[in-house]
């Protein structure tokens, strides 16, 4: 007679191997997974980016029809000091976390673990409730004017869910005789808890970096304005007919009928932006941004622009 599970066994021994090309297929999942939505919050930031700072400049970012490399390519401008700060903060997240386990460790220390449980968690939550009104309206009192009043309240979400994930953490990994203790039921409703803390966390930070990124855009644009913008090119423009415009600093010369269609020159511009159907142009001799004023030239042949390097 056949030994009992001999069936079991000859089917696995007998079962085909995995080919190399699933086994690729599997992995490269794994890796374009991440890489997809790492990709989608490079594009994100990247608009948030371009938003503010065109806006601030007076340019309508939505004319400029910048394609999907542009946009994530200025992304790192925003997102390069936050990443990193969230790198560092997470290695010493990770690093206080692996040392308050084995720490608080042994049936000799139980009750200050539960103490330090509760207290991590009940700080946490307290952040957490401070904090919260911030996705809800702009305006905390309970936080300074300026920008404290912008980044804390979401720092003390991010910062009261980490404790409170700490709390969650170091009770679901307590000594095995301890937990079995437990009902069951306790037990999800802390990994219902802890997993409802990661989602705070992961938002309180989503929502963070977007206000970085936008407030970096506008301080790009701030300072690039106040420097005479520095790097936008010289143009020359040649029209049909004559430009209106308040912007100071500029030349004009009229060539006269031998120089037709375009006889009207105008110097002393530098390109600002380029949209499909028009130029945004602003004085060379600008150098602050609370009186910057753009000129908006339409472009329907009325007039072509001469491109010079800075």
């Amino acid at each position: 007679m056949r030994a009992p599970g001999a069936a079991n066994r000859l089917r696995i021994m007998s079962a085909p191997p995995r080919s190399p090309t699933s086994t690729f297929m599997r992995n490269a999942a794994l890796v374009a997974a991440p890489g997809t939505i790492a990709f989608a919050l490079l594009y994100y930031f990247g608009s948030i980016y371009i938003k503010a700072y065109y806006t601030a400049l007076g340019v309508p970012p939505e004319d400029l029809g910048f394609s999907i490399q542009g946009v994530v390519s200025n992304s790192t401008s925003g997102v390069f000091v936050p990443v990193c700060l969230l790198l560092g903060g997470g290695l010493v997240v990770f690093l206080l976390l692996g040392w308050l386990g084995p720490a608080l460790a042994g049936p000799e220390r139980a009750v200050l673990r539960r103490k330090v449980i509760a207290w991590l968690l009940v700080v946490g939550t307290a952040l957490v409730l401070i904090g919260f009104p911030a996705f809800f309206t702009d305006t905390v009192t309970l936080f300074p004017s300026g920008w404290p009043r912008r980044f804390l309240p979401a720092l003390a979400v991010a910062a009261g869910a980490t404790l409170a994930v700490f709390a969650v953490h170091l009770r679901l990994s307590e000594e095995p005789d301890v937990r079995l203790r437990q009902a069951r039921r306790t037990e999800q409703t802390w990994l219902a808890g802890g997993t409802l803390l990661l989602g705070l966390l992961a938002l309180s930070l989503f929502y963070e970096m977007a206000l970085y990124v936008a407030d970096v855009g506008r301080g790009d644009a701030m300072v690039h304005a106040d420097e005479g913008y520095q790097g936008s090119p010289f143009v020359v423009v040649h029209s049909r007919v004559p430009l209106k415009h308040n912007a100071v600093g500029t030349s004009f010369k009229d060539h006269g009928t031998k120089a037709a269609p375009y006889r009207y020159e105008y110097r002393g511009f530098r390109i600002v932006a380029k949209a499909p159907t028009r130029f945004y142009l602003i004085s060379q001799a600008s150098r602050s941004y609370a009186a910057r004023q753009l000129v908006v030239l339409p472009d329907d042949g009325t007039a072509w622009l001469e491109i010079m390097a800075d």
